[in-house]
């Protein structure tokens, strides 16, 4: 009798040879890393608004301290990421990362969106700016930000935190680059609204990544499909196995980044239960899943049940 209480049901689970922790002590450090250079940039840049009283420094300022705060929270869940599987937490603390990115993104969004506010009030009400020290305090911003982006450049695809830490740092990077390019304008033209133009055309740029991946980590959150994968494709290709009568309550979704699982229940023919087919097919199912589509379904659990079994069940879900 299986742990439903299913009579005639033949269960596996395939766990994969990979671990969970995917380089989360690299990630880590990268991280810390990023994080160590924002804030350095963080202090450059509230005393270079001090002295040259540009309130454009200021913001960017506050902009940096904000994104640190991303940083802080994605440095927590690659630690979180890292914490061993327990019988309380099976999946130890693997969607830690699925939350940060979330969060990292919705505090990106909400930057935005005060940065193109923002931005139009300036255009109305343009204030002085101190064009030629803001040159020097956004060259050094700017210096802090290619380091930190090197730092997190190769490991940015591993995860949703990762990512979205490298979204954070770039954000800062084009933070710095508006402040010179409307110091620049301001110190040749005079034209002072050059500063909230700039800043609101790298706000414009920066939201649709943002949307992204908020879309993205949403969509994890709500267990939907993994990006990639065909769930009726798959359906068929399982219907395609010999003896597989049906399959029903196929789920299929995403613990975090490279973490899909499956689980479904196999309608097989009554005669595999008696001479002894049945733990063949488990093979062949789990190792369909595994390796003939594009994302590969590592962690798999099958019910195998006979045709009549499905009289006993309270309930069928395509």
């Amino acid at each position: 009798m299986t742990e439903h209480g299913h009579q005639h049901g033949t269960q596996a689970h395939s766990h994969g040879s990979a671990g969970h922790n995917h380089g989360a002590g690299v990630h880590r450090t990268r991280i810390a890393i990023a994080l160590g250079i924002t804030l350095a940039v963080f202090v450059f840049q509230v005393i270079g608004s001090i002295i040259t009283g540009s309130l454009a420094l200021l913001f960017d300022s506050a902009h940096v301290l904000t994104d640190a705060g991303g940083l802080v929270m994605a440095l927590i869940a690659a630690w979180l990421a890292g914490k061993p599987t327990s019988d309380k937490r099976s999946w130890g603390f693997a969607r830690a990362e699925v939350l940060a990115a979330t969060a990292q993104a919705a505090l990106l969004l909400g930057v935005g969106l005060f940065v193109l506010i923002e931005g139009i009030d300036r255009l109305i009400n343009p204030s002085y700016v101190a064009s030629n020290e803001m040159i020097v305090f956004g060259v050094i911003g700017l210096l802090g930000n290619v380091v930190s982006l090197l730092v997190l450049a190769t490991g940015r695809k591993a995860n949703f935190n990762m990512r979205a830490a490298f979204l954070e740092v770039l954000n800062d990077a084009l933070g710095s680059v508006a402040v010179i390019v409307a110091a620049i304008i301001i110190s040749t033209t005079g034209w002072v609204q050059a500063d909230a133009l700039v800043a609101m055309l790298i706000g414009m740029l920066i939201l649709p990544r943002t949307v992204k991946l908020l879309w993205e980590t949403i969509n994890v959150l709500l267990e939907s499909t993994p990006k990639g994968l065909d769930v009726a494709q798959l359906r068929d290709h399982l219907l395609g196995v010999p003896h597989v009568l049906e399959v029903h309550d196929l789920h299929v979704t995403q613990i975090a980044t490279g973490l899909p699982v499956l689980t479904a229940h196999i309608v097989v023919e009554e005669e595999c239960f008696h001479d002894g087919h049945a733990p063949q097919m488990l093979d062949q199912l789990q190792q369909c899943v595994a390796g003939h589509f594009d994302v590969s379904i590592e962690h798999s659990t099958f019910q195998l049940e006979p045709a009549k079994h499905t009289e006993h069940e309270s309930g069928v879900h395509a």
